[in-house]
């Protein structure tokens, strides 16, 4: 055996009477793993008088046969560790791989200074007031109770029956306050040498099985081998969220314990840390107490003389997720504090570019821009610039495989979008094996609790950049809270670092005039969101002044013509000063093409001329960490994709509502217009997110009347009204 650790001094931290029998079997297989003998373990097993039989432990021992995983000498160090055994540097000679130091991240409680928490029972109690505080704690009015109160009886120990569950809380309530003191004329007869039992989670009422739990909202902490005294105060010192504490009127305590699942999967992944941390701390669970449909004792019963009774009500932490903060923060696993000396001559390498001169592999970027800007676009095409290791807008893109998170398209829409995005791009789908694509609407959950389940989704599948479109989906708190927010970026940081890629996402600009404000002060809510992400690309509308869009049209119509006269005329030399001339152009189509080309032609410019109309004009502006700061880019949105706009016609123009005081009042009118076109469509926007949008709606959210709205939507060329509701045209 390694380090020369005495075995049997270290069992006499380990009280076998506290064990269950698997931990009581491990410690036999440590023992003779590391050559002790059958006789150690039966005179330690010995402790336990109440389970000890002579010549179990031999009979036991030669069926320890060896393993290619053994138990070996750590188990039973582990458990004396647990249980108040430290190492001092002179009992142990550690070698290179040894672990120094037993700090547990886990333990928030000295055992050896815990002092027993005394409670008393009264002698006059009230059983209907008991039970009846229990079930408005634990249930809504409408859910089924599961209940038992007949029993039978085995080696004379009473066992429960199936029981009930057809009745809700609120019958049940509603009936104990009419028994006049008799819980029996409601419950029904039980036993008083075996007592009652009750679930502590909703049923559905057509069983009592897990499948049978609607709600994984609570579980069961229950110990029957401590003193009661020391019970409680490990209850109470480790602040468990206890929505009830009841005294089974027995040798145990039953902590109805607030776990608050999302799921059954979620329900086992926290009640074992809820277990793992109580039996650290010096608690000694009854492990068979994990399901959800478990029973748990029933206040305001009697049983063998003595009362199950209901000591107190939500003690602890209100929430589990507030419990589990708390017993983490006390024992972080942050890094020490390293000097720069030690590596100065050794940097570590940076992460490699993601989007060059934009962001890195394994950071965060975060899109913002208004309504309409296609900012779902633009994040499909950067998923194919990242699947393809081609362009986004201007930048070169690091191929590999990306994960699209989408919480807002329909899953057909959202498959079609993709597909509309390449065509546009004239790209052929060669890598499309690297984009995969997460359909979560009208499933999407609170960032804290997706996180965990895309980083288990995610972990293999070495994804170089997850896209999520769009956050205000999965925001958990208020947005103008920096606190709350801070915490909600926190689970990006925790997605970048368990899986080592770049998590990119989407939110949209506050209420109002952007124009005049900075790009990291444009989205909405807190500037949290501004200032935690590595990158920022900030997407504004442009005025498109009359003169920009005749300009862009005659540039459409000359790139036509040149078009049509390449391929269907033999003499089609065209000058460069004739490319520059819309009328020029035309005059050129109508000599060198046959008479029903250039008609076909013509069609073909009407409807550039028609699609130039409803093309809008954008400018990104950017902020960024670890990259000096870009010149601001000029694009059009030219439905489905954005292009760059490679002829400068967009460079003088201004940011929407850019427009000064000393203007002319009708232009000032114009754009109070815009600003309520822009204001109402952002309102719609959030409203639509509960389903259809009311006028009464808007009006409550914009603090605004019927009738102003109503004038905002009329100046809207996106929406309308119709019997009081509002549509998207």
């Amino acid at each position: 055996m390694e380090n020369n650790i005495n075995l049997i001094e270290l069992l006499e931290y380990i009280e076998p009477s506290f064990l269950d029998y698997q931990d009581w079997v491990n410690v036999g297989m440590a023992l003779k793993y590391e050559g002790y003998t059958v006789q150690d373990w039966d005179n330690w097993s010995k402790r336990d008088a109440n389970r000890y039989h002579a010549g179990e432990c031999e009979k036991k021992w030669n069926t320890f046969s060896g393993s290619s995983s053994p138990i070996t000498a750590g188990t039973i160090v582990k458990m004396a560790q647990d249980n108040g055994f430290k190492f001092h540097k002179e009992d142990v000679a550690f070698d290179w791989n040894s672990e120094i130091g037993n700090k547990d991240d886990l333990v928030v409680i000295d055992k050896g200074w815990i002092e027993t928490s005394e409670f008393s029972i009264p002698q006059k109690w009230n059983p209907v007031e008991q039970l009846t505080t229990y079930l408005e704690t634990l249930f809504e009015a409408n859910e089924n109770v599961g209940y038992v109160t007949r029993s039978w009886e085995k080696n004379g120990k009473y066992l429960p029956s199936k029981g009930l569950c057809d009745r809700t809380a609120g019958r049940l309530i509603q009936e104990l306050s009419k028994c006049e003191g008799d819980i029996c004329k409601v419950i029904g007869d039980y036993s008083e040498k075996a007592g009652a039992w009750i679930r502590f989670n909703p049923l559905d009422g057509k069983g009592i099985k897990n499948e049978n739990v609607t709600d994984f909202r609570y579980a069961l902490v229950e110990s029957d081998v401590m003193d009661l005294g020391r019970q409680k105060a490990i209850i109470e010192e480790l602040e468990l969220p206890v929505a009830c504490l009841v005294y089974s009127a027995g040798k145990s305590l039953h902590a109805i314990v607030k776990i608050e699942a999302y799921n059954y999967s979620e329900y086992r992944e926290r009640v074992e840390y809820l277990y793992k941390v109580c039996e650290k701390n010096g608690l000694i669970i009854d492990k068979q107490n994990k399901n959800p449909s478990r029973l748990s004792r029933m206040p305001g019963i009697i049983r063998n003389g003595k009362k199950q009774y209901l000591l107190s009500t939500n003690i602890g932490k209100s929430s589990f997720e507030e419990w589990k903060e708390w017993i983490e923060t006390i024992n972080d696993d942050l890094p020490e504090p390293e000097s720069i000396a030690s590596i100065w001559d050794n940097l570590p390498e940076l992460s490699p570019s993601l989007i060059d001169g934009v962001l890195r592999q394994g950071h965060k970027m975060l899109i913002a821009g208004p309504s309409k800007a296609g900012k779902s676009y633009a994040l499909i095409e950067m998923c194919c610039a990242i699947a393809e290791g081609k362009k986004w807008l201007k930048w070169n893109c690091t191929k590999g495989r990306v994960l699209y998170v989408n919480l807002e398209l329909d899953r057909a829409s959202c498959f079609h979008r993709f597909k509309d995005v390449y065509t546009a791009l004239n790209w052929n789908p060669d890598n499309i094996n690297n984009i995969d694509i997460w359909n979560l609407r009208g499933k999407s959950a609170p960032m804290d609790k997706l996180a965990p389940k895309l980083i288990r989704r995610a972990v293999k599948k070495d994804y170089i950049a997850i896209i999520i479109d769009p956050i205000y989906k999965v925001i958990t708190g208020d947005e103008n809270s920096a606190d709350q927010m801070a915490k909600f970026c926190n689970q990006f940081d925790k997605v970048c670092t368990e899986l080592g890629c770049a998590v990119i996402y989407c939110h949209h600009h506050s209420k109002g005039a952007q124009g005049g404000k900075r790009s990291m002060d444009r989205a909405s809510g807190s500037g949290v969101f501004a200032r935690d992400p590595d990158a920022l690309i900030d997407l504004i509308e442009l005025e498109l002044t009359e003169d920009v869009l005749k300009q862009q049209e005659d540039v459409l119509v000359c790139k036509t013509c040149y078009k049509w006269i390449k391929r269907f005329s033999k003499d089609n030399e065209v000058s460069q000063d004739d490319l520059c001339s819309a009328r020029t152009m035309l005059e050129l189509s109508a000599e060198l093409l046959q008479s029903n080309t250039y008609k076909l032609m013509i069609e073909d410019i009407k409807k550039v001329k028609d699609e130039n109309k409803s093309r809008t004009a954008w400018r990104i502006d950017g902020t960024l960490r670890e990259f000096p700061k870009f010149e601001p880019i000029n694009l059009w949105f030219d439905y489905p994709i954005h292009r760059i706009d490679d002829t400068n016609i967009l460079k003088d123009l201004s940011a929407e509502s850019d427009t000064h005081s000393w203007k002319s009042k009708s232009n000032k009118k114009n754009v109070k217009q815009r600003e309520n076109k822009k204001t109402i469509e952002t309102a719609y926007e959030v409203c639509k997110i509960d389903g259809d949008v009311t006028l009464k709606m808007i009006a409550e959210y914009m603090e605004k009347s019927e009738k102003t709205i109503r004038n905002y939507v009329n100046s809207s060329s996106n929406l309308y009204i119709k019997n009081g509701f509002i549509y998207e045209k």
